[in-house]
Formats: C-alpha cells, structure tokens, sequence
C-alpha cells in the first residue's frame, strides 16, 4: 500500500487482535443492559471497523489510519471509562474495560510506530 511499506505486520497483528478482542468484550458487555451498555456497542462496532480495514490494507494511507486509529483510542477510552464505573459490582465491565485498555495500547503503540 501506498506510503505505509515499512508497516510492521507483527504489531498490527497485535492491534487486529486486540480489535477482535475488545469487540468481543464490549458485545458481551453490552448485553447486561447495565449504563454501559450503548457505550459497549458504539466500541464493539468501532472495534470490528478497525479490525475489518487492518485486514483489507488496499487504499489506506498514512492520514487514513491515523483518523482510524485515533476514532478507535476514543471510543476505547470512552467505553473503558464508563465500564471502570462498573467494574467493582460487574466483572463482565472489569474484562470490558481491561480489553478496551488493551485495544487502546495497541491502537497508540500502531500509531507510534507509523510516526517514526
């Protein structure tokens, strides 16, 4: 793909992984109707878009994944921040929240590497 040649495919595996996982999480989470729960699908659904576009690289530029991966730190941190609310009485919300916590390292450490 155009101006992304030195894209280190073992750390956006990382990332594509902690997609599949935080989408997973948040679809789980999303269905114990608890306040969470919009935030949870908004993240699943970001989660999976990201995953979706890692996996089918054609057309994407540098800008291009940089918005996306910016979108997707966003709702990672919105939704981990409202399911850390619920953390202590949920521990469906506690794995929410860490496997967000966990989609947004990748996502920032994809970022990282592409701005070096």
């Amino acid at each position: 793909m155009d101006g992304m040649a030195a894209m280190d495919m073992a750390m956006m595996q990382a990332c594509m992984d902690a997609c599949a996982a935080c989408e997973q999480a948040c679809t789980v989470c999303s269905t114990q109707l608890m306040d969470c729960a919009t935030s949870c699908m908004n993240c699943a659904d970001m989660c999976g878009t990201m995953m979706r576009t890692m996996l089918r690289m054609q057309g994407m530029t540098p800008p291009v994944m940089m918005a996306m991966l910016d979108a997707c730190i966003a709702m990672c941190q919105m939704c981990e921040d409202e399911c850390r609310a619920h953390a202590e009485m949920s521990p469906v919300c506690a794995m929410c929240a860490d496997a967000c916590r966990a989609c947004m390292e990748a996502c920032m450490a994809m970022k990282t590497a592409m701005m070096a």
